[in-house]
């Protein structure tokens, strides 16, 4: 295996000794990408990586994906298996059926304490049964996304990707402001921003994104996490914009909210908050402070200005996959008592979803020696076009 992917295995490893764990059942992508380097869209079908504490891993997939895993895998062929075709979707045989019965042949059907991903997108209740069932010699417990806490801090090499992320999502956003004019229909906004995601920028080639574009219009920008129509854009409404760049599977998110208009006097009201409390939280992230302390600026500054925010203000980035960016570890609120590391990246998102309008300003920034490296760059500000 290369290096980065056998001192990735290590410290893994490392962390399992801590926790108990004599084996680890990983099939979210993002952590089978950065344990071995696998890159495939076969994450929709069973799959995963068995790594004992001692000895070989074996990665288990479909049979078509298996006979290509190795164009991006960092495995030996006799480290890969693929399942037969017609274990697909039968009421009566799954998948990991005969991963437990390859399992068991290997010799790790022993009295095992074996963590799985409890919070895994692609783990479903059938295959947790499989595994259980065919192996009913192992204690098999939830491992509480053990991978992503090594994943974490972030080495240099991996912070250029997240830098060449945050270039990417740079060029992204400007695209897609200036693609907003009155008359514009949503998904034709949305077409621009994708084509900016998948071309890149010089020196940084894009990639496909976790999230497809996020685009709150008007008054539903009271709500996040809203795709787009074909509904026209028309002046005076408010347009909030969350996109990533990508690059070799590293996000680097970003939010901007633009009044296509003069803003009304909320929307301008509550953008000068958000901007100021922004600034606040990115001005006290530093290694060696817990995260809970982060807040604290941003809770006054609301309690100054009569609001509150229920959200939480952003979450660990790094390697993503469908169906999110985030990394599942560490959450910016007032009870995350993670302490910050130089090379942790976090994308810090001041939303304010209100009534009828809303303003999301984000930034993603790496921890560094003696503060943040903000990744990402667009006017930290509502930003106003004209309607004309």
């Amino acid at each position: 295996m290369a290096e980065d992917h056998v001192s990735r295995l290590a410290a893994t490893r490392e962390r399992m000794r801590a926790h108990g764990f004599d084996a680890l059942v990983v099939v979210d992508p993002a952590n089978l990408h950065y344990l071995t380097g696998y890159d495939a869209w076969s994450f929709y079908m069973p799959q995963l990586l068995f790594v004992p504490l001692e000895g070989d891993v074996l990665f288990v997939t479909r049979h078509m994906d298996a006979v290509g895993a190795h164009r991006t895998a960092d495995l030996p062929p006799d480290q890969i298996l693929g399942y037969p075709e017609d274990l697909i979707h039968r009421r009566d045989r799954h998948p990991f059926d005969w991963a437990a019965t390859q399992l068991r042949d290997r010799g790790h059907a022993t009295a095992m304490r074996v963590g799985y991903e409890g919070e895994a997108h692609f783990f479903s209740p059938r295959s947790f049964a499989a595994l259980a069932q065919g192996l009913p010699e192992w204690t098999m417990v939830d491992d509480h996304d053990l991978v992503g806490w090594v994943r974490l801090v972030k080495s240099p090499a991996e912070l250029e990707l997240m830098r060449g992320a945050g270039r990417i999502a740079s060029a992204v956003m400007a695209a897609g402001i200036d693609a907003i004019r009155v008359g514009v229909p949503q998904h034709e906004l949305a077409a621009v921003i994708q084509a900016a995601q998948a071309r890149g920028v010089d020196g940084a080639a894009g990639d496909y994104p976790s999230i497809v574009p996020l685009l709150p219009t008007a008054e539903a920008a009271d709500t996040p996490h809203l795709t787009w129509s074909a509904r026209r854009l028309v002046a005076d409404e408010g347009v909030s914009l969350e996109l990533a760049g990508v690059h070799r599977r590293y996000h680097a998110p970003l939010a901007r909210t633009v009044s296509l208009g003069r803003p009304s006097r909320e929307l301008d009201r509550i953008a000068g908050v958000t901007a100021d409390g922004l600034e606040l939280v990115l001005g006290a992230m530093r290694p060696g402070v817990p995260v809970r302390e982060v807040v604290s600026g941003w809770t006054s500054l609301l309690a100054r200005a009569g609001l509150e925010k229920e959200s939480r203000l952003g979450y660990s980035v790094g390697i993503g996959y469908p169906p999110d960016w985030g990394e599942r570890t560490v959450s910016i609120r007032d009870d995350d008592e993670t302490v910050l590391e130089a090379g942790m990246c976090f994308h810090v998102i001041a939303g304010m979803w209100m009534r009828d309008y809303g303003c999301e300003i984000s930034e993603t920034v790496a921890v560094a020696d003696a503060g943040i490296e903000v990744l990402t760059s667009a006017p930290r500000q509502l930003i106003v076009k004209e309607a004309a």
